[in-house]
């Protein structure tokens, strides 16, 4: 790198724990060390396509490594190649992604760092084969990028939802009730397992396995005949919902997961249940030590990364060390929970049940 380049940092899709720490660590070492300019795209992608960007210098960048959310803004809703345009009284997509490429150009960046999860990661390898020197840093709390063993915002995410767990433990034996936690977790449930886990949830239930109602209940039961007047049960928000149960509304069906399982429990155990939906705090809030040096780790890689020319390549946690892997491979989908995962086995062995096997 020389002192003419200009370094792009977008952040898109939902906020994280961590962003801010990853967006000093690059501005930092590449101000620092190479002296490039570095320019910050507002709201991610749509910043990018309406040309909205400002420049950061150090003092920008400084104080924020505990900072929750992200000093650029972000959009989980702006695709260069899908983007929502309103024509007349309706919205309608249209690609304008020649357009963002063409605003790239004129502003004249070498190389654009885009921090995000699949989704973010996805549209960037797209415009990496139309053109855009990218390169890429995981970011999501639920922890599903391929090509990383982890990414920052996940541990601040499973610290939030255990602690929340563990709230409900006590209002759960109170009462002796059944309490059901819902997480996020769209298509893997990765904080679901580590949450359930640390918080000795009695039944974990994740998008990748598929449960049975039955065996939910009859784990319920089991523990009310050997005097556990309680159950807490972890749920991602992604499992599908089983409606084999007439007198559920089909109001409630098509609500959260935790609300339409609460009222199918209730309605086959007849123990009183109720549901916690965690939301949007486990978004929320500063990261946790352990995030902000992974964020700042994988920053300091990124800039690696482009100070030998790479681009097309996404930094990322390989055991304890720091590696890349192309975007041809992280485009290729979500990091999901195996069968043979051995957290799988970990949780059963303590007596776990996901649902699809009858366990003590």
């Amino acid at each position: 790198m020389n002192k003419k380049m200009k370094l792009g940092i977008l952040t898109g899709g939902g906020d994280c724990p961590g962003m801010n720490a990853v967006i000093r660590a690059i501005a930092k070492k590449a101000l620092l060390e190479y002296d490039v300019e570095v320019i910050g795209i507002e709201d991610g992608y749509d910043g990018l396509i309406n040309n909205r960007y400002r420049k950061l210098d150090f003092n920008n960048v400084s104080g924020i490594v505990t900072l929750g959310g992200t000093i650029l803004g972000t959009s989980n809703k702006a695709n260069p190649y899908s983007y929502a345009v309103k024509r007349g009284n309706e919205l309608v997509r249209e690609d304008v992604s020649a357009k963002t490429i063409a605003n790239v150009q004129r502003l004249g960046l070498d190389y654009l760092v885009c921090i995000g999860g699949d989704g973010t990661l996805i549209i960037g390898h797209r415009l990496f084969k139309d053109g855009v020197p990218v390169v890429g840093v995981p970011k999501t709390i639920d922890n599903d990028v391929i090509g990383t063993d982890i990414t920052f915002g996940f541990d601040s995410a499973v610290h939030v939802a255990s602690e929340g767990i563990e709230r409900i433990r006590t209002t759960a034996q109170s009462h002796h009730r059944v309490m059901i936690v819902e997480v996020m977790g769209r298509n893997a449930g990765w904080i679901a397992l580590h949450a359930g886990i640390a918080s000795g949830a009695d039944i974990v239930l994740i998008p990748e396995i598929t449960y049975d109602l039955n065996i939910i209940a009859e784990k319920i039961r089991m523990r009310h005949q050997k005097g556990r007047r309680y159950t807490i049960v972890v749920v991602a928000e992604g499992v599908k919902i089983k409606t084999d149960v007439d007198s559920i509304p089909a109001s409630i069906r098509s609500d959260s997961i935790g609300f339409a399982l609460r009222a199918q429990i209730e309605e086959v155990t007849g123990i009183e249940t109720r549901a916690v939906v965690m939301g949007h705090l486990q978004r929320g809030g500063i990261p946790t030590a352990f995030d902000r040096v992974l964020a700042t780790r994988l920053g300091i890689k990124a800039v690696d990364i482009i100070s030998k020319g790479e681009i097309g390549y996404m930094a990322a946690v390989k055991g304890d060390s720091m590696g890349e892997v192309p975007l041809d491979i992280v485009a290729q989908g979500q990091r999901l929970i195996a069968s043979d995962d051995p957290l799988i086995q970990v949780a059963r062995s303590v007596g776990t049940c996901f649902g699809d096997q009858v366990c003590e």
